[in-house]
């Protein structure tokens, strides 16, 4: 049996599909949060047990860990959310949710597998080199220079210009919102807790998703699901900052793909892996495509200038050690993936 927390949302249901798809045994638990539901949703795979409830209160998860040999831990609120206010729920819902998973884990000693579904808002910003200092850091970027619309950081050496490089996997982790600190404390929560128990964990780092049964609407939906809901509603997607900051689009296929592979391949593989497509494009490119294949009658895009301060630059991976070690590798392809996307419908949050 096959734990998916969270497996009634956006990526955690596809791999549900994949799972049963090959035939595994699958419990779903999720508390199927306002925020991400409005309704249980009709995509609920029927060959999958279903539990209804939250990872914080330790009964539930104990009953939803009975006989599970393997976990993937899907569930989480993400986004930026709407404003500090929603700390509390981060918290609560990523991190103590997680500690109570790992808890009960613990207490059942458990001995098979754990999954993480990380994410790539752990980097801060990307990579970046200097060209007469070499690889730099940036440090946040400063609220005078966005609302200036000077957008991209500075070398914090000579304040020269920097070249954005694909962030790998060794690069340091500096969280720059709530939910990027919720999402790196999970990371050290589940390594401590591989220490301590020799259970072997694999963190993998989602970069931008996007793809079916994405939600709508909401202020916790991906840039992708925003611009698509515009377009749907005959507006033209809002790009802020100048549409040149550079992302990583991978397909919810890919990211279930990469769970499977984690879960079941001969040897567990144990660490933090992006998963990635390894193509960077601009957020402005995305939304030109995402038009593009919407139709002759879909709006362009505008390029606002706005800004968010929670928001990075340039932040895009390496795909190889994901490749290298772990076996997976992204196959779908961005414009027909796109093309999917904009012809699908998104689901009520």
């Amino acid at each position: 049996m096959i734990l998916v927390t969270g497996g009634a949302g956006f990526i955690g249901s596809h791999i549900v599909d994949a799972l049963v798809q090959r035939g595994d045994a699958v419990r779903v638990l999720d508390a199927l949060l306002p925020a991400a539901h409005r309704q249980r949703p009709d995509y609920l795979n029927p060959e999958a047990e279903f539990i209804e409830g939250e990872l914080t209160d330790r009964h539930t998860v104990a009953r939803a860990l009975r006989g599970v040999a393997a976990v993937t831990h899907q569930a989480a609120m993400v986004g930026l959310g709407q404003n500090m206010l929603d700390i509390g729920d981060y918290v609560r819902h990523n991190d103590l949710g997680t500690a109570v998973l790992l808890g009960e884990l613990a207490s059942t000693g458990f001995a098979g597998r754990l999954v993480l579904a990380s994410s790539m808002v752990v980097y801060g910003e990307g990579g970046y080199r200097c060209v007469e200092h070499g690889p730099v850091r940036p440090g946040p970027r400063e609220l005078a220079d966005l609302a200036a619309g000077r957008f991209d950081p500075r070398c914090c050496v000579c304040r020269g210009p920097l070249e954005p490089l694909a962030v790998e996997e060794s690069a340091p982790l500096e969280p720059r919102n709530v939910y990027a600190a919720t999402k790196t404390h999970q990371e050290h929560l589940c390594f401590a807790y591989a220490r301590e128990t020799g259970v072997p964990v694999t963190a993998l780092r989602y970069h931008n998703v996007y793809g079916p049964r994405m939600p709508r609407d909401t202020p916790y939906a991906g840039v992708a699901a925003r611009f698509a809901s515009a377009l749907a509603g005959g507006r033209s997607p809002r790009v802020f900052e100048d549409g040149r900051q550079l992302r990583d689009f991978v397909h919810v296929r890919d990211v279930a793909r990469a769970n499977v592979i984690a879960l079941t391949r001969s040897e567990p593989v144990a660490g933090a892996f992006n998963v990635a497509s390894g193509d960077p494009r601009s957020v402005g490119e995305m939304a030109e495509t995402l038009t593009a294949v919407a139709g002759a009658e879909a709006p362009e895009p505008i390029v606002t200038g706005e800004f968010r301060l929670g928001d990075v630059r340039h932040v895009y991976a390496s795909a190889e050690h994901a490749r290298e070690a772990l076996g997976f590798s992204a196959v779908e392809d961005f414009t027909a993936g796109m093309a999917e996307f904009a012809a699908g419908s998104l689901r009520a949050a």
